[in-house]
């Protein structure tokens, strides 16, 4: 329980601020809030962990305080807000006062703003799955033969990019006039960010010979830490919209998701610290299915509307699945010892 005790003290924090500011009916509803971030976000906590591994412990510690500070008032709060402002057009403290006075306008504005952060979110997000089904280093494979052929495209120069930009196109072409524009954009905004971030990484993890090592892993953790926080981002943008259907209330939605965001960075270090994804090897795999399936929704869902409902089942299933697969994988190779 060490690893969640953070998460219980910013829980206790956030429930005693919501019962001050919306009474016990507040505090239920910010505990609601934060029961549903945690369940849709458990593949998200399982790929966090992925890369979280290769980073040092001081950098997982960050992960958790400056980290969680950026997710809650960064990505759930003033960011939806920028968007907000963005789309419409009034000034960011227009757009404050709004949130916290007529939270139904901005819920509304939020909401039209969907088409923009869906393709934006479901893009990078198809970039993330993408580059690990296309990985040709990748030795484990959860579907055999399919995803070692998979595998074996990624020899190909730049596929992920190019397969993701022919989804894009191709998808386009079926939505009104009015809004391909701000599709296009958004979804071209959302792989650009992506390559950015991953080829600044590699950049780092690249440094010239000769070099502190301290000082390249130090680049590197920033540019993981970075990839983390947008990653997350892009899982948070949904919830933050979809949180309006319990409440309006934009503090109790913050309290509530900076509930659950915390258990999920709890989740994603004792994953890494228990090794869970080494004794359960098709667990990333499973995780970055459900990624595939979330970006592929987000995507779907500038023209149709999908229930989060659906978003977390499918998600619930395929790391269901490769926690059983991972199982059985291990009693076959005891067997064969």
């Amino acid at each position: 329980m060490q690893h969640f005790r953070l998460s219980f003290i910013v829980t206790a924090i956030c429930l005693a601020v919501a019962v001050y500011w919306g009474g016990l009916v507040g505090a239920f509803l910010a505990l609601i809030l934060g029961v549903l971030e945690v369940s849709l976000s458990f593949d998200n906590a399982v790929v966090n962990a992925s890369i979280l591994k290769r980073m040092d412990e001081r950098w997982q510690q960050y992960f958790l305080t400056w980290g969680i500070l950026i997710a809650v008032f960064g990505m759930r709060l003033l960011f939806p807000i920028l968007i907000v402002a963005t789309a419409t057009g009034i000034d960011f403290v227009g757009v404050a006062e709004m949130a916290l006075k007529d939270p139904t306008t901005y819920a509304h504005h939020l909401e039209a703003s969907h088409i923009q952060i869906a393709a934006f979110g479901g893009m990078f997000l198809m970039m993330v799955f993408f580059s690990f089904i296309f990985d040709n280093n990748k030795e484990l494979h959860w579907l055999g033969y399919i995803e070692r052929k998979l595998s074996d495209f990624g020899k190909l120069e730049s596929i992920e990019v190019i397969l993701a930009l022919a989804i894009l196109l191709t998808g386009q072409h079926w939505l009104p006039d009015a809004i391909r524009l701000e599709a296009l954009t958004a979804g071209i905004s959302g792989l650009i960010l992506y390559v950015i971030v991953d080829s600044l990484s590699a950049l780092f993890e690249d440094e010239e010979e000769g070099e502190d090592v301290s000082n390249a892993i130090k680049k590197g953790s920033v540019m993981s830490f970075l990839y983390l926080e947008v990653l997350d981002a892009s899982f948070s943008f949904d919830g933050v919209i979809g949180a309006f259907a319990i409440t309006q209330d934009v503090i109790i939605i913050m309290l509530g998701l900076a509930i659950g965001a915390m258990f999920v960075r709890s989740l994603t270090v004792y994953l890494v610290r228990k090794g869970t994804l080494d004794e359960y090897v098709f667990l990333e795999h499973g995780a970055h299915y459900a990624i595939g399936s979330l970006a592929a929704i987000m995507l779907l869902s500038i023209s149709f509307h999908i229930s989060e409902i659906i978003t977390g089942l499918i998600g619930a299933v395929l790391i269901a699945l490769s926690v059983i697969s991972s199982i059985f994988y291990k009693r076959k190779l005891a067997r064969e010892c």
